[in-house]
């Protein structure tokens, strides 16, 4: 086992889950809001078992998720508004739990942790599918097109899955305000991928091909 790369992750994942118990239980003024305690279980336990896995079988793979410097000036800017946007969300999500300005019904937030899983399933799927990835735009060495399985239906399926991770967050939190937040990540992605895919056409061999193949970016028939 990697030693340096296991301290990195697990120094990485243990300052995730104090941050978003800061952002939302100092906000609810309470360790009673039971959906923040939902969210932290569906969002951290399987990201711990993912992290082991991936420790285990494809530690380069981990390497490349945990690196997160932008070097794209753009990209800079969508890292940063994605960072007020979680911000924002997290913290009135605990501010609406705590004076309760909208309450949603409880079945909500159960719905919503299932529709987490299933997306979080589906990022899992991804990272099985595409060695390539990095949480970065970059092209690397010896990199290819993948055209199969899900990217044989959409070119970018990994932010298919951030899409329903993301807004189901704040469902799963019970705040409708977080939500109408969130919404704020469709045109924040749309700019990383208008730029990514700048990036991959001029220096992945075979890409604009694979853009004429396979037509719809994020969601079939409708993105």
């Amino acid at each position: 086992m990697d030693t340096k790369l296991f301290r990195q992750a697990l120094i990485k994942f243990a300052a995730g889950l104090l941050l978003v118990g800061v952002l939302l239980f100092i906000p609810a003024g309470s360790l009673k809001y039971w959906q923040a305690w939902l969210l932290i279980c569906i969002l951290f336990v399987p990201m711990f078992i993912a992290g082991l896995i991936m420790m285990q079988k494809s530690p380069e793979l981990l390497r490349k998720r945990l690196n997160a410097r932008e070097e794209e000036g753009e990209q800079k800017e969508v890292v940063l508004f994605s960072g007020l946007m979680f911000l924002a969300a997290f913290v009135l999500a605990g501010f609406n739990w705590r004076f309760g300005w909208i309450p949603l019904p409880k079945a909500v937030s159960y719905i919503a942790a299932v529709v987490f899983l299933l997306a979080y399933a589906l990022y899992a799927q991804v990272l099985r599918e595409n060695e390539y990835l990095s949480r970065t735009i970059e092209v690397q060495e010896n990199q290819r097109v993948i055209d199969t399985g899900l990217y044989g239906i959409v070119r970018h399926p990994m932010y298919m899955s951030t899409v329903f991770l993301f807004l189901s967050m704040p469902l799963v939190l019970g705040s409708l305000i977080s939500f109408v937040i969130m919404l704020a990540y469709i045109p924040i992605i749309a700019k990383r991928i208008r730029n990514e895919e700048e990036v991959l056409e001029e220096g992945l061999k075979g890409y604009r091909e694979y853009k004429n193949k396979v037509r719809y970016k994020v969601i079939p028939f409708i993105w």
